[in-house]
Protein backbone atom coordinates (compact mmCIF):
# COMPACT_ATOMS: atom_id res chain seq x y z
CA UNK A 1 0.00 0.00 0.00
CA UNK A 2 1.71 3.59 -1.18
CA UNK A 3 -0.05 6.24 0.70
CA UNK A 4 0.14 10.13 -0.11
CA UNK A 5 -0.48 12.53 2.11
CA UNK A 6 -1.22 15.82 0.94
CA UNK A 7 -1.27 19.52 3.48
CA UNK A 8 -0.54 19.10 7.47
CA UNK A 9 -3.11 16.82 8.37
CA UNK A 10 -4.01 20.24 11.04
CA UNK A 11 -0.89 19.35 12.40
CA UNK A 12 -1.48 15.30 12.89
CA UNK A 13 0.67 14.15 9.96
CA UNK A 14 3.58 12.72 11.81
CA UNK A 15 0.76 10.74 14.32
CA UNK A 16 -1.59 9.62 11.24
CA UNK A 17 2.32 8.55 8.88
CA UNK A 18 3.45 6.23 12.17
CA UNK A 19 0.09 4.58 12.16
CA UNK A 20 -0.07 3.76 8.31
CA UNK A 21 3.88 2.58 8.38
CA UNK A 22 3.07 0.52 11.26
CA UNK A 23 0.42 -1.60 9.32
CA UNK A 24 2.09 -1.40 6.70
CA UNK A 25 2.06 1.26 4.48
CA UNK A 26 4.69 3.13 2.49
CA UNK A 27 4.04 7.12 2.78
CA UNK A 28 5.14 9.94 1.19
CA UNK A 29 4.08 13.49 1.71
CA UNK A 30 3.10 16.83 -0.40
CA UNK A 31 2.49 20.26 0.88
CA UNK A 32 -0.32 20.90 -1.85
CA UNK A 33 -1.91 19.76 -4.64
CA UNK A 34 0.23 21.47 -7.31
CA UNK A 35 3.32 19.52 -5.24
CA UNK A 36 1.37 16.06 -5.07
CA UNK A 37 0.42 15.98 -8.72
CA UNK A 38 4.13 16.81 -9.55
CA UNK A 39 4.83 13.63 -7.37
CA UNK A 40 2.57 11.70 -9.37
CA UNK A 41 3.59 12.99 -12.41
CA UNK A 42 7.31 11.73 -11.48
CA UNK A 43 5.92 8.19 -11.63
CA UNK A 44 5.99 8.21 -7.43
CA UNK A 45 2.77 6.29 -7.60
CA UNK A 46 -0.12 5.94 -4.33
CA UNK A 47 -2.79 3.57 -4.05
CA UNK A 48 -4.48 5.78 -1.68
CA UNK A 49 -4.57 9.98 -0.91
CA UNK A 50 -5.07 11.22 2.35
CA UNK A 51 -6.24 15.25 1.83
CA UNK A 52 -6.28 17.80 4.74
CA UNK A 53 -10.11 19.46 3.91
CA UNK A 54 -8.38 23.06 4.57
CA UNK A 55 -7.35 22.35 0.57
CA UNK A 56 -9.22 22.46 -2.60
CA UNK A 57 -10.67 18.55 -2.46
CA UNK A 58 -12.55 19.55 -5.78
CA UNK A 59 -9.80 20.90 -7.49
CA UNK A 60 -7.36 17.74 -6.29
CA UNK A 61 -9.99 15.53 -7.47
CA UNK A 62 -10.48 17.31 -10.63
CA UNK A 63 -6.86 17.36 -11.68
CA UNK A 64 -6.20 13.49 -11.03
CA UNK A 65 -9.64 13.20 -13.45
CA UNK A 66 -8.06 15.49 -15.76
CA UNK A 67 -4.44 13.93 -15.59
CA UNK A 68 -5.80 10.66 -16.19
CA UNK A 69 -4.65 9.21 -12.38
CA UNK A 70 -7.23 6.85 -10.58
CA UNK A 71 -6.39 7.18 -6.92
CA UNK A 72 -9.22 7.14 -4.13
CA UNK A 73 -9.09 10.28 -2.39
CA UNK A 74 -9.58 10.31 1.93
CA UNK A 75 -10.30 13.54 3.28
CA UNK A 76 -9.00 14.32 6.56
CA UNK A 77 -10.33 17.10 8.91
CA UNK A 78 -10.92 17.98 12.55
CA UNK A 79 -13.21 15.99 14.46
CA UNK A 80 -16.48 18.62 14.96
CA UNK A 81 -16.38 19.68 11.45
CA UNK A 82 -19.41 18.13 9.90
CA UNK A 83 -19.27 20.83 7.01
CA UNK A 84 -15.84 19.84 6.26
CA UNK A 85 -16.87 16.47 5.81
CA UNK A 86 -19.84 17.22 4.03
CA UNK A 87 -18.26 19.40 1.41
CA UNK A 88 -15.11 16.77 1.19
CA UNK A 89 -17.76 13.72 0.40
CA UNK A 90 -19.68 15.99 -2.70
CA UNK A 91 -16.56 16.48 -4.19
CA UNK A 92 -16.05 12.66 -4.69
CA UNK A 93 -13.76 12.07 -1.44
CA UNK A 94 -13.99 8.18 -0.65
CA UNK A 95 -14.39 8.59 2.98
CA UNK A 96 -13.77 11.36 5.47
CA UNK A 97 -11.35 10.34 8.46
CA UNK A 98 -12.02 12.71 11.87
CA UNK A 99 -8.46 13.83 13.07
CA UNK A 100 -6.83 13.49 15.39
CA UNK A 101 -5.85 10.55 13.66
CA UNK A 102 -7.46 6.66 15.21
CA UNK A 103 -5.45 3.73 14.60
CA UNK A 104 -7.95 1.45 14.57
CA UNK A 105 -9.88 3.45 11.83
CA UNK A 106 -7.17 4.71 9.73
CA UNK A 107 -6.05 0.42 9.87
CA UNK A 108 -9.70 0.08 8.90
CA UNK A 109 -9.31 2.93 5.55
CA UNK A 110 -6.05 1.03 4.89
CA UNK A 111 -7.86 -2.84 4.65
CA UNK A 112 -11.13 -1.82 3.02
CA UNK A 113 -8.88 0.53 -0.19
CA UNK A 114 -6.61 -3.04 -0.38
CA UNK A 115 -9.54 -5.28 -0.50
CA UNK A 116 -12.49 -3.42 -1.97
CA UNK A 117 -12.48 -3.67 -5.38
CA UNK A 118 -10.19 -6.92 -4.88
CA UNK A 119 -12.04 -10.12 -4.22
CA UNK A 120 -13.22 -12.31 -6.31
CA UNK A 121 -17.08 -13.61 -5.07
CA UNK A 122 -17.37 -16.47 -6.37
CA UNK A 123 -19.19 -20.43 -5.35
CA UNK A 124 -18.94 -21.74 -9.13
CA UNK A 125 -17.01 -24.65 -9.80
CA UNK A 126 -15.91 -23.20 -13.39
CA UNK A 127 -14.88 -19.97 -11.53
CA UNK A 128 -13.03 -22.27 -8.71
CA UNK A 129 -11.22 -23.75 -11.58
CA UNK A 130 -9.89 -20.25 -13.74
CA UNK A 131 -9.17 -18.69 -9.88
CA UNK A 132 -6.56 -22.00 -9.45
CA UNK A 133 -5.40 -21.54 -13.23
CA UNK A 134 -4.65 -18.11 -12.49
CA UNK A 135 -2.52 -18.13 -8.84
CA UNK A 136 -0.65 -21.61 -10.89
CA UNK A 137 0.85 -18.93 -12.73
CA UNK A 138 0.78 -16.06 -10.87
CA UNK A 139 4.48 -16.31 -9.87
CA UNK A 140 6.24 -16.95 -13.08
CA UNK A 141 7.49 -13.42 -15.15
CA UNK A 142 5.19 -14.40 -17.59
CA UNK A 143 3.20 -12.28 -20.14
CA UNK A 144 -0.79 -13.10 -19.14
CA UNK A 145 -4.13 -12.78 -21.40
CA UNK A 146 -7.03 -12.72 -19.53
CA UNK A 147 -10.20 -12.60 -22.38
CA UNK A 148 -13.70 -12.81 -21.54
CA UNK A 149 -17.05 -10.58 -22.09
CA UNK A 150 -17.49 -7.05 -20.74
CA UNK A 151 -18.14 -7.28 -17.08
CA UNK A 152 -17.20 -10.45 -16.26
CA UNK A 153 -14.67 -9.52 -14.33
CA UNK A 154 -11.07 -9.34 -16.41
CA UNK A 155 -9.06 -6.56 -13.81
CA UNK A 156 -10.54 -8.03 -10.92
CA UNK A 157 -8.73 -11.32 -12.16
CA UNK A 158 -5.63 -9.02 -12.86
CA UNK A 159 -5.45 -7.44 -9.28
CA UNK A 160 -5.65 -11.24 -8.19
CA UNK A 161 -2.73 -12.64 -10.19
CA UNK A 162 -0.61 -9.52 -8.90
CA UNK A 163 -1.44 -10.32 -5.10
CA UNK A 164 -0.67 -13.56 -5.36
CA UNK A 165 2.97 -12.80 -7.52
CA UNK A 166 6.27 -12.50 -6.37
CA UNK A 167 5.89 -8.60 -7.00
CA UNK A 168 3.23 -8.08 -4.52
CA UNK A 169 5.19 -5.77 -2.93
CA UNK A 170 5.74 -3.57 -6.20
CA UNK A 171 3.09 -1.26 -7.78
CA UNK A 172 0.14 -2.63 -9.64
CA UNK A 173 -0.65 0.04 -12.45
CA UNK A 174 -3.44 0.26 -14.95
CA UNK A 175 -4.00 2.09 -18.01
CA UNK A 176 -7.42 1.56 -20.25
CA UNK A 177 -6.26 1.45 -23.70
CA UNK A 178 -9.81 2.07 -24.77
CA UNK A 179 -11.09 4.82 -22.63
CA UNK A 180 -7.62 7.03 -23.38
CA UNK A 181 -7.55 8.97 -27.22
CA UNK A 182 -5.13 7.68 -29.27
CA UNK A 183 -2.94 10.84 -29.20
CA UNK A 184 -2.76 10.73 -25.84
CA UNK A 185 -2.29 6.93 -25.15
CA UNK A 186 1.84 6.64 -25.99
CA UNK A 187 2.67 9.56 -23.66
CA UNK A 188 0.71 8.12 -20.38
CA UNK A 189 2.52 4.63 -21.75
CA UNK A 190 5.89 5.69 -21.89
CA UNK A 191 5.99 9.64 -20.36
CA UNK A 192 7.57 12.85 -22.00
CA UNK A 193 10.35 14.99 -21.25
CA UNK A 194 9.62 18.83 -20.49
CA UNK A 195 9.35 20.67 -23.80
CA UNK A 196 8.64 17.61 -25.73
CA UNK A 197 5.49 19.14 -27.38
CA UNK A 198 2.91 21.89 -26.75
CA UNK A 199 2.09 21.15 -23.17
CA UNK A 200 4.59 19.33 -22.07
CA UNK A 201 5.72 21.42 -19.28
CA UNK A 202 7.29 19.29 -17.53
CA UNK A 203 8.48 15.88 -17.26
CA UNK A 204 5.58 12.88 -17.25
CA UNK A 205 6.69 9.71 -16.46
CA UNK A 206 4.68 7.14 -17.78
CA UNK A 207 2.94 3.82 -16.51
CA UNK A 208 5.97 1.65 -17.93
CA UNK A 209 7.90 3.06 -15.22
CA UNK A 210 5.34 3.68 -13.04
CA UNK A 211 5.14 0.04 -12.85
CA UNK A 212 8.58 -0.63 -12.78
CA UNK A 213 9.68 -3.91 -10.24
CA UNK A 214 5.32 -4.98 -10.47
CA UNK A 215 2.53 -5.62 -12.74
CA UNK A 216 1.29 -3.49 -15.68
CA UNK A 217 -2.68 -3.84 -16.48
CA UNK A 218 -2.66 -2.98 -20.51
CA UNK A 219 -6.69 -3.41 -20.30
CA UNK A 220 -8.76 -3.87 -23.76
CA UNK A 221 -5.47 -4.13 -25.20
CA UNK A 222 -7.17 -4.52 -28.84
CA UNK A 223 -8.34 -1.23 -28.82
CA UNK A 224 -5.02 0.29 -29.46
CA UNK A 225 -3.74 1.90 -32.64
CA UNK A 226 -1.37 -0.48 -34.71
CA UNK A 227 1.34 2.19 -34.65
CA UNK A 228 1.55 2.13 -30.94
CA UNK A 229 1.62 -1.94 -31.24
CA UNK A 230 4.67 -1.47 -32.53
CA UNK A 231 6.31 0.61 -29.91
CA UNK A 232 4.83 -1.57 -26.93
CA UNK A 233 6.41 -4.70 -28.63
CA UNK A 234 9.90 -3.55 -28.60
CA UNK A 235 9.11 -2.37 -25.31
CA UNK A 236 8.29 -5.69 -24.03
CA UNK A 237 10.53 -7.30 -26.12
CA UNK A 238 13.76 -5.43 -25.11
CA UNK A 239 12.26 -4.58 -21.47
CA UNK A 240 13.17 -1.08 -22.49
CA UNK A 241 11.26 2.20 -23.20
CA UNK A 242 11.50 6.07 -24.93
CA UNK A 243 10.22 8.83 -23.04
CA UNK A 244 8.42 11.01 -26.17
CA UNK A 245 10.80 13.36 -26.61
CA UNK A 246 13.51 11.36 -24.96
CA UNK A 247 17.50 11.21 -25.82
CA UNK A 248 17.85 8.02 -23.96
CA UNK A 249 16.18 4.40 -23.67
CA UNK A 250 15.16 3.25 -20.24
CA UNK A 251 15.20 -0.12 -18.83
CA UNK A 252 12.23 -1.32 -17.01
CA UNK A 253 11.04 -4.68 -15.48
CA UNK A 254 6.85 -4.88 -15.76
CA UNK A 255 5.35 -7.73 -15.81
CA UNK A 256 2.24 -7.33 -18.27
CA UNK A 257 -1.05 -8.57 -17.96
CA UNK A 258 -3.40 -7.77 -20.77
CA UNK A 259 -7.17 -7.96 -21.60
CA UNK A 260 -9.58 -8.05 -24.22
CA UNK A 261 -13.09 -8.65 -24.53
CA UNK A 262 -12.64 -9.10 -28.20
CA UNK A 263 -11.39 -12.56 -30.54
CA UNK A 264 -7.93 -11.49 -30.57
CA UNK A 265 -7.04 -14.52 -33.06
CA UNK A 266 -10.09 -12.76 -35.26
CA UNK A 267 -8.81 -9.12 -35.21
CA UNK A 268 -4.63 -10.71 -35.74
CA UNK A 269 -6.21 -12.27 -39.07
CA UNK A 270 -8.59 -9.27 -40.19
CA UNK A 271 -4.93 -7.28 -39.42
CA UNK A 272 -6.47 -4.96 -36.98
CA UNK A 273 -3.56 -6.46 -33.99
CA UNK A 274 0.21 -7.76 -34.83
CA UNK A 275 0.61 -11.37 -34.65
CA UNK A 276 3.93 -11.18 -33.26
CA UNK A 277 2.73 -9.06 -30.16
CA UNK A 278 -0.32 -11.43 -29.74
CA UNK A 279 2.30 -14.20 -29.55
CA UNK A 280 4.55 -11.99 -27.21
CA UNK A 281 1.49 -11.56 -24.99
CA UNK A 282 -0.56 -14.85 -24.80
CA UNK A 283 2.53 -17.19 -23.40
CA UNK A 284 -0.63 -17.57 -21.14
CA UNK A 285 -4.47 -17.14 -21.55
CA UNK A 286 -7.17 -16.93 -19.12
CA UNK A 287 -10.52 -17.24 -20.02
CA UNK A 288 -13.03 -15.73 -18.08
CA UNK A 289 -16.46 -17.38 -18.72
CA UNK A 290 -19.74 -14.86 -18.70
CA UNK A 291 -21.94 -15.50 -15.55
CA UNK A 292 -24.50 -17.68 -17.47
CA UNK A 293 -21.89 -20.16 -17.50
CA UNK A 294 -21.43 -20.19 -13.54
CA UNK A 295 -24.90 -20.02 -11.68
CA UNK A 296 -23.48 -20.61 -9.00
CA UNK A 297 -21.96 -17.51 -8.42
CA UNK A 298 -25.23 -15.57 -8.88
CA UNK A 299 -26.02 -15.71 -5.50
CA UNK A 300 -23.25 -14.66 -3.43
CA UNK A 301 -22.54 -12.17 -5.76
CA UNK A 302 -26.31 -10.53 -5.20
CA UNK A 303 -25.83 -10.82 -1.88
CA UNK A 304 -22.25 -8.77 -1.77
CA UNK A 305 -24.13 -5.83 -3.86
CA UNK A 306 -27.05 -6.20 -1.70
CA UNK A 307 -24.91 -5.55 1.74
CA UNK A 308 -22.15 -3.42 -0.21
CA UNK A 309 -25.21 -0.88 -1.49
CA UNK A 310 -27.33 -0.96 1.25
CA UNK A 311 -24.43 0.06 3.51
CA UNK A 312 -22.94 2.84 0.45
CA UNK A 313 -26.36 4.29 1.17
CA UNK A 314 -27.25 4.17 4.83
CA UNK A 315 -30.15 2.33 4.30
CA UNK A 316 -31.59 -0.17 6.91
CA UNK A 317 -31.47 -4.19 5.79
CA UNK A 318 -32.66 -4.68 2.76
CA UNK A 319 -34.14 -8.50 1.67
CA UNK A 320 -34.63 -9.95 -1.64
CA UNK A 321 -37.91 -10.81 -2.58
CA UNK A 322 -38.70 -14.83 -3.94
CA UNK A 323 -39.94 -13.32 -7.27
CA UNK A 324 -37.34 -10.49 -7.73
CA UNK A 325 -34.51 -13.79 -7.20
CA UNK A 326 -36.70 -15.97 -9.06
CA UNK A 327 -36.24 -13.16 -11.95
CA UNK A 328 -32.64 -12.66 -11.46
CA UNK A 329 -32.16 -16.50 -12.06
CA UNK A 330 -33.85 -16.83 -15.46
CA UNK A 331 -32.10 -14.11 -16.70
CA UNK A 332 -29.05 -14.31 -18.94
CA UNK A 333 -26.89 -11.52 -18.19
CA UNK A 334 -25.69 -10.04 -21.24
CA UNK A 335 -24.02 -7.47 -18.84
CA UNK A 336 -22.12 -10.07 -16.59
CA UNK A 337 -20.90 -8.82 -13.35
CA UNK A 338 -20.78 -5.58 -14.27
CA UNK A 339 -24.98 -5.40 -14.98
CA UNK A 340 -25.63 -7.70 -12.27
CA UNK A 341 -24.24 -4.92 -9.34
CA UNK A 342 -25.89 -2.19 -11.57
CA UNK A 343 -29.21 -3.84 -11.31
CA UNK A 344 -28.81 -4.90 -7.78
CA UNK A 345 -27.68 -1.18 -7.14
CA UNK A 346 -30.65 -0.06 -8.63
CA UNK A 347 -33.31 -2.32 -6.62
CA UNK A 348 -31.74 -1.44 -3.38
CA UNK A 349 -32.29 2.52 -4.02
CA UNK A 350 -36.48 1.36 -5.16
CA UNK A 351 -36.39 -0.96 -2.66
CA UNK A 352 -40.12 -0.80 -1.18
CA UNK A 353 -40.35 -1.97 3.11
CA UNK A 354 -37.21 -3.14 3.06
CA UNK A 355 -37.74 -5.61 0.05
CA UNK A 356 -36.53 -5.39 -3.78
CA UNK A 357 -38.95 -6.05 -5.48
CA UNK A 358 -38.91 -8.23 -9.33
CA UNK A 359 -40.46 -5.05 -11.10
CA UNK A 360 -37.71 -2.16 -9.08
CA UNK A 361 -34.81 -4.85 -10.96
CA UNK A 362 -36.39 -3.69 -14.33
CA UNK A 363 -35.18 -6.92 -16.26
CA UNK A 364 -36.27 -7.75 -19.87
CA UNK A 365 -37.80 -11.05 -20.54
CA UNK A 366 -34.78 -12.78 -21.53
CA UNK A 367 -37.02 -15.92 -22.52
CA UNK A 368 -38.68 -14.42 -25.98
CA UNK A 369 -34.90 -13.87 -27.32
CA UNK A 370 -35.41 -10.44 -27.82
CA UNK A 371 -34.14 -8.76 -24.64
CA UNK A 372 -34.30 -5.20 -26.28
CA UNK A 373 -37.43 -5.74 -27.65
CA UNK A 374 -39.74 -6.33 -25.13
CA UNK A 375 -41.86 -4.28 -22.87
CA UNK A 376 -42.30 -3.91 -19.32
CA UNK A 377 -45.71 -6.73 -19.76
CA UNK A 378 -43.37 -8.97 -22.51
CA UNK A 379 -44.67 -7.63 -25.32
CA UNK A 380 -42.97 -7.41 -28.14
CA UNK A 381 -42.35 -3.68 -28.80
CA UNK A 382 -42.95 -2.78 -33.04
CA UNK A 383 -40.12 -2.07 -34.54
CA UNK A 384 -41.61 -1.91 -38.21
CA UNK A 385 -41.17 1.26 -39.79
CA UNK A 386 -38.18 2.48 -37.65
CA UNK A 387 -34.87 3.22 -39.06
CA UNK A 388 -32.08 1.27 -37.65
CA UNK A 389 -30.56 4.79 -36.52
CA UNK A 390 -34.19 5.02 -34.11
CA UNK A 391 -33.20 1.20 -32.75
CA UNK A 392 -29.92 1.87 -32.22
CA UNK A 393 -30.77 5.15 -30.63
CA UNK A 394 -33.30 3.43 -28.03
CA UNK A 395 -30.76 0.64 -27.46
CA UNK A 396 -28.10 2.95 -26.22
CA UNK A 397 -30.27 5.28 -24.40
CA UNK A 398 -32.28 2.36 -22.61
CA UNK A 399 -28.76 0.72 -21.88
CA UNK A 400 -27.39 4.22 -20.56
CA UNK A 401 -30.53 4.47 -18.12
CA UNK A 402 -30.23 0.68 -17.11
CA UNK A 403 -26.93 1.67 -15.82
CA UNK A 404 -27.74 4.93 -13.97
CA UNK A 405 -26.18 7.28 -16.53
CA UNK A 406 -22.90 5.03 -15.72
CA UNK A 407 -20.89 5.63 -19.36
CA UNK A 408 -18.49 3.39 -18.81
CA UNK A 409 -20.77 0.06 -17.74
CA UNK A 410 -23.19 1.22 -20.65
CA UNK A 411 -20.47 0.83 -23.12
CA UNK A 412 -19.07 -2.52 -21.94
CA UNK A 413 -22.86 -3.74 -21.98
CA UNK A 414 -23.42 -2.50 -25.57
CA UNK A 415 -19.96 -3.81 -26.92
CA UNK A 416 -18.80 -0.36 -27.68
CA UNK A 417 -15.94 1.95 -26.76
CA UNK A 418 -16.42 4.79 -24.54
CA UNK A 419 -15.26 7.29 -27.10
CA UNK A 420 -18.22 5.86 -29.29
CA UNK A 421 -20.68 6.11 -27.12
CA UNK A 422 -20.29 9.71 -25.95
CA UNK A 423 -20.03 10.51 -29.49
CA UNK A 424 -23.31 9.78 -29.88
CA UNK A 425 -24.78 10.87 -26.90
CA UNK A 426 -23.53 14.03 -27.29
CA UNK A 427 -25.19 13.86 -31.32
CA UNK A 428 -28.42 12.79 -29.60
CA UNK A 429 -28.25 15.25 -26.85
CA UNK A 430 -27.76 18.19 -29.82
CA UNK A 431 -30.55 16.52 -31.61
CA UNK A 432 -32.88 17.03 -28.53
CA UNK A 433 -33.05 13.94 -26.79
CA UNK A 434 -32.96 13.09 -23.25
CA UNK A 435 -29.64 11.48 -22.32
CA UNK A 436 -29.53 9.99 -18.40
CA UNK A 437 -27.08 12.09 -16.51
CA UNK A 438 -24.72 10.04 -14.44
CA UNK A 439 -26.94 8.67 -11.34
CA UNK A 440 -29.82 9.45 -12.93
CA UNK A 441 -32.54 6.82 -14.71
CA UNK A 442 -35.23 8.68 -16.61
CA UNK A 443 -37.58 5.05 -17.04
CA UNK A 444 -37.93 5.36 -19.86
CA UNK A 445 -37.66 4.45 -23.68
CA UNK A 446 -36.26 6.36 -26.21
CA UNK A 447 -37.20 3.76 -29.36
Amino acid sequence: MRLLIIGALSGQIGAASQIAVARGAKVSHADDIENALRVLRKGHGADLIMADTSLDIALLISNLSTELINVPVVACGVDGDPKAAVAAIKAGAQEYVPLPPDAELISAVLEAITEETNTIIHADPRTAETIKLAEQVAKSSASILVVGESGTGKELMAHHIHRKSDRSNKPFVAINCAAIPENLLESELFGYEKGAFTGAVSRRIGKFEEADGGTLLLDEISEMDLRLQAKLLRAIQEKEIDRIGGKLPIKVDARIIATSNREIEKEVAEGNFREDLFFRLNVVMIEIPCLKERPGDLEPLTNFFIKKYTEANGLNDIKLSPEAWAAIKVYDWPGNVRELENTIHRGVLLATNGKIRAESLRLRNSTTGNKGDTSNNGQTTRLVGKTVADVERGLIIDTLDHCLGNRTHAANILGISIRTLRNKLKLYSENGFNVPSPGESGHQSSV
